[in-house]
């Protein structure tokens, strides 16, 4: 089984959830990579590692979640594999449940969001989103 993390959907990805955004509730998992120091876009100086610019996005992201009706059902560090095989650990699992697509997108689709997410890019290598129903 070929994985490769990412930081954002593909056009194909994004267009799956405007396929039906009624659909739901939903959940989504992240198998999160981090990178060692935060990393920002405009080329800020920092002193941040990764662990703690993704902190400031989970802490900031907690009212965008609450605006379109979903929340955090669980986050933590992943601590060992128990069952298969992979060349390198995620750093974070998470699990959001949103009321349905539609919510999902309208989220990340806000401009404030965006801001916000500033902190996830910078933080994180890629990761892994995976769909629950």
């Amino acid at each position: 089984m070929k994985f490769e993390n990412k930081v954002f959907p593909n056009d194909e990805q994004l267009n799956g959830f405007a396929d039906n955004l009624e659909k739901g509730p939903i959940k989504l998992l992240n198998l999160i990579k981090l990178k060692k120091y935060a990393e920002y876009n405009d080329g800020r100086e920092t002193n941040l590692t990764g662990l703690e610019a993704y902190t400031l996005y989970g802490k900031e992201t907690q009212d965008h979640l609450k605006k379109v009706g979903a929340k955090v059902v669980f986050m933590g560090p992943v601590s060992r594999l128990n069952i298969g095989e992979v060349e390198e650990l995620w750093d974070l699992v998470a699990i959001a449940e949103y009321p349905d697509r539609g919510a999902f997108l309208k989220m990340i689709n806000d401009p404030a969001y965006q801001k916000t997410s500033e902190h996830r890019e910078a933080a994180i290598e890629g990761q892994l989103n995976i769909e629950i129903l």
